[in-house]
Order: C-alpha cells, then sequence, then structure tokens
C-alpha cells in the first residue's frame, strides 16, 4: 500500500528518520559519558522501545503506572514513573516492583508516608525543581534537604538518588538559552546533591534530561542519566527551538482535503484538534499555526481545529491529501491507535500505540 491510499486521519512515521534519530540521542549519551533512559510517554510503541533498547538504552522511563505495566509485560524490567506517585497508588505501585524493578518518583512527606506503609521495600527518586516550576522541591530551600535526608536514612524505602526536568527549555529563545538552560539543570542537581555529601548523605545517582537540553548541553559531569523522549520523532515545536533540522522529524499526520468552498481562501480537512492536538507551539517564537503542510508544496498552516475539523489557509481541491508536520508528537501519538511505518511513499509496517489509562 502506499501512504496515499491510507484512510484519514493518519499518523505516519518515517521509518528512516526514527532509526537516525534513536542512533544519534544514543550516540550522543555514550560522547557525554551517561546512560540513556528514554522516556516512552512520546510514542507508548514496543517496536520503539526495542529499537531504542537495541541501540543502548538502560531501561525506560513512563508517564503512568498503565505504561509501565505495558512494558513490563513487553519484558522491560528497569522502568521509573517519572512523574511523582500519587499516595493512592502506592499499593498499584508496590505490585508491579514485585514483577520489574520499578522506581518512583516524590516530592513531598505525603507521598512518602504512603511509600513507607507497603511492605515490599519501593525505590525512589527525589524529584527536584530546576527552574521548571511545575513539580520538585526548590533544591534552595531547606525542605528539600530535610526530604532528602528522611529519604535517604529511611528503613523501608531505597532512595535512587536526584532527579529534574527541564520543562522550561521549550521557552528558550535561541541556541545559546537552550545551553544556559541545561547548565542550571545540571546544576540544580549538583548543587543539591553537593550538599547533602555534606551532611553525610550518599546520593547514589542525578536523573536530568530533556530533548531541547540534550541537543544543546556541552557537560554533564557528575550526572548518570539523560531521560529524553520526543527526540525519536521530533516535531515543529523541536525544529523551531533549534532542537534538530526539519529533515529529522519523523512524525506528520495525513489527511485529506474535504471542503474547499468557493469565494474563500480556505479549505477543510479531516484533522481536527483529535488528531493533531491543540497545542500552539512555540508562539514565544513568532509560531502560528496548529501545524504546517509538508505536502503538497507552495506551504501553508493549519490555522484553527474544532474537534474533527482542521482550517488550512490555502485552497485545495476537495480529495486532496496533504501531510502535516504537528507542533507536539506527544500529543499527537497519544490520540491515535497505530502508526502508519512508512519507507518513503510505501507503507512498511502497522505499530500499536499503547495508549490506555485504564
Amino acid at each position: 500500500m502506499k501512504l496515499w491510499d491510507l484512510p484519514t486521519p493518519a499518523v505516519l512515521l518515517e521509518a528512516g528518520a526514527l532509526r537516525a534519530n534513536v542512533q544519534r540521542m544514543a550516540e550522543r549519551a555514550e560522547a557525554l559519558g551517561v546512560s540513556l533512559r528514554p522516556h516512552v510517554k512520546t510514542h507508548k510503541c514496543v517496536e520503539i522501545a526495542v529499537m531504542q533498547r537495541q541501540a543502548g538504552a538502560r531501561g525506560l522511563s513512563v508517564s503512568t503506572l498503565r505504561e509501565a505495566e505495558v512494558f513490563a509485560d513487553h519484558g522491560f524490567d528497569d522502568l521509573t514513573l517519572a512523574i511523582p506517585i500519587a499516595p493512592a497508588r502506592a499499593a498499584d505501585a508496590e505490585r508491579l516492583s514485585e514483577r520489574v524493578t520499578l522506581r518512583l518518583v516524590a516530592d513531598s512527606e505525603e507521598a512518602l508516608d504512603a511509600l513507607e506503609h507497603r511492605q515490599f521495600p519501593l525505590r525512589v527518586w527525589l524529584k527536584v525543581d530546576c527552574g521548571y516550576g511545575r513539580a520538585g522541591v526548590d533544591p534552595r530551600r531547606p525542605e528539600a534537604r530535610a526530604l532528602a535526608v528522611r529519604l535517604a536514612r529511611s528503613r523501608r524505602l531505597v532512595f535512587e538518588g536526584l532527579l529534574t526536568h527541564a520543562g522550561h527549555s521549550y521557552w528558550a529563545k535561541d541556541r545559546a538559552e537552550l545551553t544556559g538552560i541545561a547548565e542550571q539543570e545540571r546544576a540544580a542537581l549538583m548543587d543539591l546533591a553537593e550538599a547533602l555529601r555534606k551532611e553525610g548523605v550518599e546520593v547514589p545517582a542525578l536523573s536530568l534530561g530533556s530533548t531541547p537540553t540534550m541537543s544543546a548541553v556541552q557537560s554533564l559531569q557528575g550526572v548518570n542519566e539523560i531521560r529524553p523522549g520526543n527526540y525519536v520523532f521530533y516535531d515543529a515545536t523541536q525544529w523551531k527551538l533549534g532542537a534538530c533540522e526539519r529533515k529529522d522529524c519523523a512524525l506528520t499526520v495525513l489527511a485529506t482535503v474535504i471542503s474547499s468552498p468557493p469565494g474563500r481562501d480556505h479549505s477543510v480537512i479531516d484533522a481536527g484538534a483529535l488528531a493533531l492536538s491543540k497545542d500552539l507551539g512555540p508562539i514565544h517564537l513568532g509560531h502560528q499555526s496548529m501545524g504546517e503542510l509538508v505536502h503538497p508544496d507552495g506551504g501553508g498552516r493549519v490555522v484553527s481545529v474544532t474537534q474533527e475539523h482542521g482550517i488550512v489557509d490555502r485552497r485545495l481541491k476537495v480529495g486532496a491529501k496533504v501531510r502535516i508536520l504537528v507542533n507536539h508528537s506527544c500529543l499527537t501519538a497519544a490520540e491515535h491507535d497505530h502508526y502508519a511505518v512508512v519507507e518513503g511513499e510505501d507503507v512498511a509496517g502497522r505499530w500499536r500505540i499503547w495508549r490506555q489509562r485504564d
């Protein structure tokens, strides 16, 4: 089958770009002297995780316990749930920890209380805020050291070390700012680890990493592992940030023009918010699009979306097929059931996206 024959909307995965991206990040981790534990929330796909493991990844990062269960069921036995654990899910985490090595993340007394009440000794990272402001302890505050000391000296928990994520790198304005955020990410962990070691607290490991910072970081001295995820696909946001080149973007959405009203300067496609997502991309860089047309030639943007409709800012023939480079490949992938894996214009495979949340 040719990709143009696929029913739409369909999410297309260019196999060549995917392979190159997986290999490039593996080589980058090796050059930086760190382990690679990729975040599979981006792709939610067993076949891609196998590629990452074959390229040298040491374990996986996940965003939900259901993701952890799926990959455990497929033979992956070293997993990090890379968001703070909800106290009510401690029992579920304990059950999975009896099957595989599962590392959890916490940043509160409440979470540690719940985890310490389980019978099975659970492995826990302390989440640190490196400037993103979303979650994690502030490494400059005494509460951060107190929580780390409690975790390290717990008789019921295994202290894995310090973990952070520079999500604010997505708001960088240029490559120089990306490099600065990457160093800020590293320094936040290093400074807290040094303070703890001076108090006699052993810090086993430091874990960090986003795709933008890993594209720009110059040194990871003192760090043990990185956890980028988006790098397998990249997207319009990564391209505009300078984290990749346009040719590296492996994921697009195929859609069909379903309306092109006479006298108007737009077309309507059958890919809306539930096929593309509603991520606006890097608006701070002047990006004004819900997705960019990479086929047909002549440019064009998706300027708005409703649930199942997208508006393209150029007139196209009804029935024509378009390919759209999305703003946020992670969100887009999570809205589909499978990838159409393509080599050139040929459909070479169909890979499941494990997106259940039960």
